[in-house]
């Protein structure tokens, strides 16, 4: 790793828990991983979402943008294509599918720290509001909309998804990429979402889900299950026929549904391919060899106080969300992309 790289990353962390100093946010987090009964666990998780996401995304932001960008999402791509262009062309896609253009009011729900908001806006010309809960990842937001020139087109809203603060029928369309999987309650989320939107407005979203291939009484699938839901801040994971019941409960009339991440004859490469040790070396961070790298490198920082307490610690969880969405996507038991448009009744 070159030296360049160690600079960069001596600077993971030091944003939202730089007065952290016993590494208190990350021993909070871990607590409500450490429930034996696993019914009560779920149950104490969905109760503490809202705190327990903010932690988790303090804890990983900077981590994230380190080793994937600043859009955080997975996406399938076809031979050759760089990883970057893949999340861009994954983006640009689900714009093209809400018919979005100039002078559009756009909502994205849970929108990290902008990545997808600035490039749909820059696609489609249309405003593009983003919705997070967290104080941290808004504040990069904020100054990547003026770094890129955005700030026009892009702009923030602090709230929670659950209960939004924005009067019915305001947008013409909302959209949520790999963000709705935090919440507690799937109607609820998506009822809010259809309250804030237009009638007649379209909602499209890439959700996290398990397929009709996971078996819970398969340990394997059981573990690979537990470490995306530890290591990605997630209640409980739910199921592809779950998800589309609950767009349904909420209202929306469904036009399409479809599992994005089956690989075809345009995408053949799957989106796990990121994770797996032979991934190129454009993607070194990413890789088996470039996750072991960063964490020993952590591991120095921290022992010498430049990175936070809890920095260990965290990277460790994200090693094992790694491995379980790895695991999940080879055995094609999870998805991380099941796609849908739902449209809001003009009359209800």
């Amino acid at each position: 790793m070159s030296s360049s790289s160690g600079v960069a990353l001596s600077s993971v962390q030091r944003g939202a828990l730089k007065g952290d100093t016993e590494g208190k946010t990350v021993k909070e987090y871990s607590t409500l991983w450490s429930e034996n009964n696993e019914q009560k666990g779920v149950q104490d998780r969905k109760a503490n979402y809202s705190i327990m996401t903010n932690q988790y995304y303090d804890l990983a932001t900077d981590f994230y943008e380190w080793g994937w960008g600043s859009s955080f999402h997975f996406a399938p791509s076809y031979k050759g294509e760089p990883l970057a262009s893949s999340i861009s062309r994954h983006e640009h896609y689900l714009a093209l599918k809400l018919h979005l253009k100039a002078g559009m009011q756009v909502l994205d729900v849970g929108c990290g720290v902008g990545g997808p908001a600035r490039e749909i806006a820059r696609f489609s010309g249309a405003h593009v509001t983003g919705l997070n809960n967290n104080a941290y990842q808004i504040e990069r937001g904020e100054k990547y909309n003026v770094r890129h020139g955005v700030g026009h087109l892009c702009d923030y809203v602090k709230a929670d998804f659950m209960k939004m603060p924005i009067r019915d029928n305001t947008y013409d369309a909302v959209y949520s990429i790999e963000a709705t999987c935090h919440a507690p309650d799937r109607v609820g989320v998506f009822s809010e979402i259809k309250r804030v939107l237009k009638p007649g407005g379209l909602f499209a979203s890439y959700e996290w889900c398990m397929t009709d291939l996971y078996n819970p009484e398969n340990p394997i699938h059981k573990i690979a299950k537990r470490n995306i839901e530890i290591g990605d801040s997630l209640p409980n994971l739910e199921q592809t026929t779950s998800v589309l019941e609950s767009v349904k409960k909420a209202g929306f009339e469904v036009i399409e549904e479809r599992d994005v991440a089956i690989p075809d004859s345009v995408n053949p490469v799957p989106w796990w391919v990121p994770l797996a040790p032979s991934f190129s070396v454009n993607g070194f961070r990413v890789t088996s060899l470039g996750k072991l790298c960063t964490h020993y490198l952590t591991v120095c920082l921290e022992k010498i106080g430049v990175a936070p307490k809890g920095a260990v610690e965290t990277h460790e969880i994200l090693l094992k969300a790694a491995d379980g969405l790895k695991v999940g996507g080879q055995l094609g038991i999870f998805t991380p992309m099941y796609f849908f448009v739902a449209r809001k009744p003009l009359q209800e």
